[in-house]
């Protein structure tokens, strides 16, 4: 059976100290959901128990989980080659999961039945712009200054030497579908690839999972959307004068997936994006074959580098 899953969930990481970890998130925007003496919880402000989980110990990707919409599909999946046997979740938010392996031996969790929270309200004043100039009317407006306002994890990027049985596994076992493959040279030289959820007609973000050719496997990025542009623009300003975290790249707007972007690491240099207004797609928009001068680059500005580019953090 393929599974369908319907939104990536979390991620999960490990950390020698929580209180940097937790330090760190909060600057980027999320919020403390619970905390064990062995585990950080958090969350945005969307109405989903937490979004990001940290265990305690040695630095580490650990791999990152899907929800699905029913307990069968969950029963489904635990009938999987490698699957475990479904198992409750003895976490803050409760649920229940299936652990799979992907290929590069990162734990991919099945999740479902985690507990719904009440959302985080953030008032957001209207924007005047050239079609809709009187929004605002008579308003001014006004930010206030401090982290950007995390809403929910958007997608998980991995770099992996076996990036082609990678992508393979994501869109076979889980039933994401092809959005964008990047080509170098002749056309079957795949080095990355865009993947969507499948959810039917429903419109979805333009990639939950992408992965790109790299000498080592390990995690690219963990990327979360924040409330709208000017958000990003906050956040930024917010984390580059705290002067304590690495810059990795931004702020600019790709050109696969349309997000305006900025990213940051973690103390142990796990990279974390920031970013607002992706392209939404749904089955009928299909995928598309693209060349990487094509490709891997933005509508405006800068070209990543190195750094960002060729980044795994095990």
């Amino acid at each position: 059976m393929v599974l369908k899953v319907r939104d990536l969930a979390y991620g999960r990481l490990r950390s020698p100290d929580l209180d940097a970890e937790e330090e760190f998130l909060t600057a980027f925007g999320m919020v403390r959901a619970a905390r064990t003496p062995t585990a950080l919880y958090m969350r945005g402000t969307d109405a989903v128990h937490h979004i990001h989980i940290t265990e305690k110990g040695d630095p580490k990707c650990l791999g990152f989980a899907w929800s699905v919409t029913s307990e069968d599909t969950l029963q489904a999946a635990a009938k999987l080659p490698g699957a475990s046997g479904v198992e409750t979740l003895d976490e803050p938010g409760g649920g229940k999961r299936v652990r799979l392996t992907e290929p590069n031996g990162y734990t991919i969790e099945i999740v479902h039945g985690i507990e719904a929270v009440a959302p985080i309200q953030v008032v957001r004043q209207p924007i005047n712009s050239g079609v809709e100039p009187l929004k605002r009317a008579g308003e001014v407006i006004r930010f206030a200054s401090g982290p950007s306002s995390v809403k929910r994890i958007g997608h998980a990027v991995l770099g992996s030497p076996r990036n082609q049985e990678t992508v393979r596994w994501f869109r076979e076992t889980l039933g994401l579908i092809c959005s964008d493959d990047v080509y170098a040279g002749e056309q079957d030289n795949i080095i990355g690839q865009f993947s969507r959820i499948d959810a039917g007609d429903d419109y979805v973000d333009h990639h939950a999972f992408f992965c790109m050719r790299n000498e080592r496997a390990g995690l690219n990025h963990f990327s979360f959307e924040v409330q709208d542009i000017d958000d990003v623009f906050i956040g930024h300003e917010y984390l580059n004068g705290l002067g304590k975290y690495e810059h990795m790249w931004g702020i600019g707007r790709h050109l696969l997936g349309s997000q305006v972007y900025d990213y940051w690491a973690d103390p142990w240099g796990r990279v974390h994006e920031h970013w607002a207004d992706t392209d939404r797609l749904n089955v009928r928009n299909g995928g598309n074959l693209v060349p990487a001068e094509e490709g891997l680059r933005s509508q405006w500005g800068t070209r990543p580098p190195e750094k960002f580019r060729g980044h795994v953090s095990p």
